[in-house]
């Protein structure tokens, strides 16, 4: 079973090696890996063909411009072939046993359509510890294969990309015109979340770094509710229902209550 692996890079030098590393050191062989670099400044571009240098299985593609994460990222997904598609940040890692965890989960649940893992965070967490800590109480509490659509609301369940492994075919029904870079993920696995089950896999196969730069401390609340409703609304163009409707019609006054309220307190 061929597995896509889909990497975008941008000026993380510093970690791109480490992340290719994880990825070369798995024991499950059946993968094809396709980097894309997004235009870097420093040298990423260079240690990613030394990294890769020998590996035919390794497909590299550097933009002319910079173009953000979502249009690299599906630009990535374009010279996938695998049934499945798996995707490593450029400042993560995986554990040995990644790919060979979740094709275990594949053989066992064939109606899983996003199979995702616990995550060991390196960096510095601050107040994200006690986010971390209630988050992987809640995913502990549920049983699994599940379909996660309402568990997705107002809250990303899946803490970054590179603890995840999605379906082809739903990769290529969604809507990938993201309202926010930094939120693409959510975005995505809310349209796929829908109609289709989720499998948690509790094991830390994924080092997630945390650091000045990462998306996760770049996200701004509003963004996070402008992106939750939105991608209901495309949800709900796509598959109409009357639950659908009313979370809609609830969120979206509450949405610009929050925006008021915030430029209120901005001006005193």
């Amino acid at each position: 079973m061929l597995i896509s692996i889909l990497v975008t890079s941008y000026n993380y030098d510093k970690y791109i090696k480490n992340a290719i590393e994880s990825i070369k050191n798995q024991t499950f062989e059946d993968w094809e890996l396709i980097i894309v670099d997004d235009a870097s400044e420093d040298r990423s571009v260079e240690i990613i063909t030394k990294a890769t240098d020998s590996y035919g299985r390794v497909r590299t593609i550097v933009n002319d411009q910079n173009m953000g994460l979502e249009a690299t990222l599906e630009k990535a997904f374009k010279y996938a072939s695998g049934k499945w598609i798996a995707i490593l940040e450029s400042d993560d890692e995986w554990t040995p046993d990644y790919l060979e965890e979740k094709i275990k989960v594949i053989l066992k649940n064939p109606d899983a359509a996003v199979i995702f893992n616990d995550v060991e965070t390196i960096g510095n967490v601050g107040k994200m510890a006690g986010l971390l800590y209630a988050n992987r109480k809640f995913l502990r509490s549920k049983k699994y294969p599940r379909n996660m659509f309402w568990d997705m609301n107002l809250k990303n369940r899946i803490v970054t990309f590179s603890s995840v492994m999605i379906r082809r075919d739903l990769l290529e029904k969604v809507n990938w015109n993201t309202p926010s870079d930094r939120l693409l993920d959510w975005w995505l696995y809310i349209q796929i979340a829908y109609k289709n089950k989720f499998y948690y896999i509790d094991k830390k196969l994924t080092k997630w770094r945390i650091h000045s730069d990462s998306y996760i401390n770049q996200k701004s609340s509003a963004n996070c509710i402008m992106t939750n409703v939105l991608a209901m609304i495309e949800v709900y163009r796509r598959k109409p229902s009357f639950r659908l409707l009313l979370f809609i019609l609830y969120t979206i006054p509450a949405f610009i209550l929050t925006k008021l309220m915030r430029k209120l307190f901005s001006q005193d």
